[in-house]
């Protein structure tokens, strides 16, 4: 008797989106809930501020613009900060001197989905990004994060300096808005059942063993 296919986990995510990273963790603790589960973790774009330009944006500027200032913005991070050491993220949000458009993250996202590493690339740029404060938006920083992640640092090199995928990700992005997502993380479970938020792994784990439970045949 074949194996059953399966759960699909969709993560609609920014990479600069803190939230999303607090998510990723709690959605790992779902998964160790779980042995027994076959899952099946796939990530897709979104963004958070499309209107950053290609070369980012001061971050001072952009918490100001966004927040009314570095102290308003100080105020909503001490709750992330907290919610991140909870899961063993050690956010440095002093660290981040540039906020980044996301299309060129998004697009190593993407890159990584057909070689199986996309996890590993996931966490790559959100490590850098909130824990070493690297700019997104330098190409050999993503190309060196590619590699660790396992990619072909030659090939990813030539491939961010073409406009490969650009068009696919924006699409993605807009797809995400039309299927109702208005903030992130996102987790569309099975096709059928949507997470949104970076909730607690006991209702992550409740809703994948839900999607189990009520799977019909293939």
């Amino acid at each position: 008797m074949p194996k059953p296919a399966p759960i699909l986990i969709d993560v609609i995510s920014d990479v600069m989106c803190p939230w999303c990273f607090i998510g990723k963790r709690r959605l790992e603790k779902a998964l160790m809930m779980l042995p027994q589960s076959s899952v099946q973790v796939q990530w897709h774009p979104y963004q958070l501020d499309a209107t950053i330009p290609k070369e980012g944006k001061d971050r001072k500027k952009y918490l100001e613009d966004k927040f009314g200032g570095t102290e308003r913005a100080k105020e909503i991070y001490a709750n992330i900060t907290d919610a991140g050491a909870d899961e063993d993220i050690p956010f440095d949000f002093d660290a981040i001197t540039k906020s980044p458009n996301t299309i060129d993250s998004h697009r190593l996202i993407r890159w990584a989905r057909s070689e199986g590493m996309q996890d590993a690339m996931v966490e790559e740029l959100f490590r850098l990004y909130f824990v070493d404060g690297a700019d997104l938006t330098d190409h050999q920083t993503l190309v060196d994060a590619a590699e660790r992640a396992g990619l072909n640092s030659k090939l990813v090199s030539e491939l961010l300096n073409s406009e490969q995928d650009v068009k696919e990700v924006e699409a993605d992005v807009v797809r995400a808005h039309e299927i109702g997502v208005t903030g992130v993380p996102f987790f569309v479970i099975d096709g059928r059942f949507a997470v949104a938020g970076a909730e607690n792994p006991e209702t992550l784990a409740a809703a994948i063993r839900h999607a189990e439970e009520t799977k019909t045949g293939e």
